[in-house]
């Protein structure tokens, strides 16, 4: 009960009053138990407005950067998504509420464990994942109807652009490896149309197509 209320009051300070109104979105915010996916001694800090470390010098996003990356995929119940960085699963756990499949790579296989460990157990069928470089996408799958990047990237992956279906959207943090601008990228004509959202930062996106490791 103490980890609902606090879930709550995440959602109405953190998401809803900064205007994030889609419902679904929302909902699965109020669903997905936030403070299982960080180690225990961080539970009480869970629902703050601030990320936190998952080990290997990765994070698990701040609330609201979950809910409006998600919000601006603008997906449905039918769609397949790409997300590029598992890290805690949380985010996963997010799209896998809103969306029909989730397709999720993450380079670091000890966070892949400990991410697809705690998503099987929360009950979660429709998430696939890979360990392996996410800047090459999941061909086998392709195309999807949005992909969310993770991490902060020099531009947008061509291989994943790629990957995109016709008038699908892609959310991607695009900057330098210590600040971004949250970009969503769409696909029209087979073409990119950018659309510069506000600014924020991100781990490094390591990989062929963003930064490289070291």
């Amino acid at each position: 009960m103490e980890f609902e209320k606090k879930r709550r009051l995440m959602v109405e300070n953190q998401i809803i009053r900064r205007s994030v109104s889609d419902e679904r979105v929302i909902s699965a915010m109020l669903k997905v138990p936030r403070h299982l996916f960080v180690e225990e001694a961080m539970w009480e800090s869970a629902y703050g407005d601030f990320p936190l470390p998952i080990g290997d010098g990765q994070t698990i996003s701040q609330p609201y950067m979950v809910a409006v990356m998600t919000e601006k995929l603008e997906m449905d119940k039918a769609s397949w998504v790409l997300e590029i960085g598992t890290g805690s699963g949380y985010q996963t756990a997010i799209l896998a509420e809103v969306c029909e499949r989730v397709f999720t790579i993450e380079r670091i296989g000890i966070l892949e464990k400990k991410a697809r460990i705690r998503l099987e157990e929360l009950g979660y069928t429709n998430i696939a994942f890979k360990i392996g470089d996410g800047t090459l996408g999941w061909s086998e799958s392709a195309p999807f109807n949005g992909i969310l990047i993770t991490a902060g990237s020099p531009k947008v992956p061509e291989l994943l652009f790629s990957q995109l279906k016709e008038g699908g959207r892609m959310v991607i943090p695009i900057g330098n490896s210590f600040s971004q601008i949250l970009t969503v990228v769409r696909k029209k004509d087979g073409k990119k149309i950018e659309e510069p959202c506000f600014g924020c930062t991100f781990v490094p996106l390591i990989g062929r197509e963003g930064w490289e490791e070291g």
